[in-house]
């Protein structure tokens, strides 16, 4: 497995060109098997993720090709409504699939999820909803089994989710699109990336209503048209890059990005001693000193966003004084820590919430990504601590940020991509 080689007291400093969202790119792609026409999405990161998603769908016989940051789409070959266990255990998203499959076509039969060890993040309620909507579903032998009532189209209905969940929210928007009759969601995610499906969703013809609200009313459209789309910026890459300025006295700025949507994330780095500016698409935070201590509680949108949580307790890690983060949206958030106590952080976790006290730097060490955005705040305290730290399992980040190595170095981190089983293939062959 890669690895990352980082050598620190590097000053986080320049401009970076932000990607487009992966947490948005991955519904917007699940969307597309709703078309009868083509559709051509703009925008898309070369991600892992995205690359296996694509996969998928063209499992099912559809036409798909992404060349460079485009993805271009045809059903009309579509051969089978199948998502194998072999691809879906990969990503969590994949279960999106489950949506238009059984809206269009009636039927669908896709593999429970795997993905990032977060927390337990449950499909009931994508299935209770579902079956509110008149599908026959059954989970045999670790796949979902659906059908829809007979006539083949799902029913519209009023359901409200048992609690704000961002994938049930865009799955079953997705499937409402093709249901007889109106769809009513309450209690819906309202996150930037759903408001995003939701709009490419109308530009394919959709009729949908509350978006951007927690409540959202779909009227069920006989088919859906292919479109021209772009993915929203991805906020969390952009708030990942600027708090790297915030640890190493660094000044940076994101270019097209969107300051509307890291709002509560830009307020948290004003409160830490940062100079923000923002214009219509662009980003500046400026660090002078030590970050100053804050208090943070990760909330569905609008509140702070959990994806963020990691990346602003490294930069707590240094700041002048103590920190409170609490972590209300996934149970298992915290598997950073014992890496960044590796590096000399001061964290104590009780439950839910991390006491963090801060200290003037950190130290070089062997450490573990154990997630995507723990990745990240590795990967910025390793810039930042004294000495050369190696990082494992950087498939994680390869998961969620396009060109990484590229962008960091065009920030002034030193960083290094290696592989310890081609380096020692190399030596032996060598002393050969």
């Amino acid at each position: 497995m890669d690895q990352f080689l980082i050598t620190g007291r590097s000053r986080i400093a320049g401009e970076v060109t932000i990607s487009g969202a992966k947490n948005a790119a991955l519904p917007l792609l699940a969307a597309m098997i709703l078309a009868e026409t083509p559709t051509t999405l703009n925008n898309v990161p070369s991600l892992q993720d995205v690359r296996t998603l694509v996969k998928l769908i063209a499992g099912l016989g559809i036409t798909i090709e992404k060349n460079g940051n485009v993805v271009t789409c045809d059903t009309s070959t579509i051969e089978n409504y199948f998502a194998p266990y072999e691809l879906v255990k990969t990503m969590r998203a994949s279960i999106l699939v489950l949506g238009p499959l059984l809206a269009r076509f009636g039927e669908a039969e896709v593999s429970l999820p795997g993905g990032c060890a977060i927390g337990s993040r449950p499909v009931d309620q994508h299935l209770k909803a579902f079956e509110a909507m008149g599908a026959d579903i059954k989970v045999e032998n670790g796949y979902v089994i659906a059908k829809a009532p007979e006539g083949g189209r799902l029913i519209g209905c009023e359901f409200s989710f048992d609690m704000v969940t961002v994938g049930g929210t865009e799955n079953v928007l997705i499937a409402a699109t093709l249901a007889k009759g109106t769809t009513v969601l309450e209690n819906c995610a309202r996150e930037p990336e759903v408001v995003d499906l939701a709009n490419m969703l109308v530009a394919m013809g959709a009729k949908i209503e509350g978006i951007g609200t927690s409540t959202l009313t779909i009227e069920g459209v006989e088919s859906l048209k292919g479109c021209e789309y772009s993915v929203v910026a991805d906020r969390i890459e952009t708030g990942s890059y600027l708090a790297g300025a915030l640890m190493t006295e660094g000044d940076v700025t994101t270019k097209n990005t969107d300051p509307s949507l890291l709002i509560p994330v830009l307020q948290k780095f004003e409160e830490m001693g940062a100079v923000v500016t923002t214009g219509d698409d662009w980003i500046r935070v400026q660090m002078t000193g030590r970050p100053k201590p804050v208090d943070i509680r990760t909330q569905p949108h609008p509140g702070f966003p959990t994806d963020m949580q990691a990346q602003l307790m490294a930069v707590c890690c240094l700041a002048e004084g103590t920190s409170t983060i609490s972590e209300n949206i996934f149970e298992n958030r915290y598997m950073h820590v014992p890496e960044l106590k590796r590096m000399g952080a001061d964290i104590q976790v009780d439950g839910h919430t991390a006491i963090i006290r801060g200290v003037e730097e950190f130290n070089a060490a062997p450490v573990m990504a154990t997630d995507l955005r723990a990745s990240m705040s590795l990967v910025m305290a390793a810039a930042a601590a004294e000495g050369e730290t190696l990082i494992e399992r950087i498939y994680h980040i390869d998961r969620g940020y396009e060109n990484v190595e590229e962008k960091l170095r065009g920030l002034g981190v030193k960083i290094e991509r290696v592989n310890p089983a081609t380096d020692n293939a190399e030596s032996e062959a060598n002393d050969d």
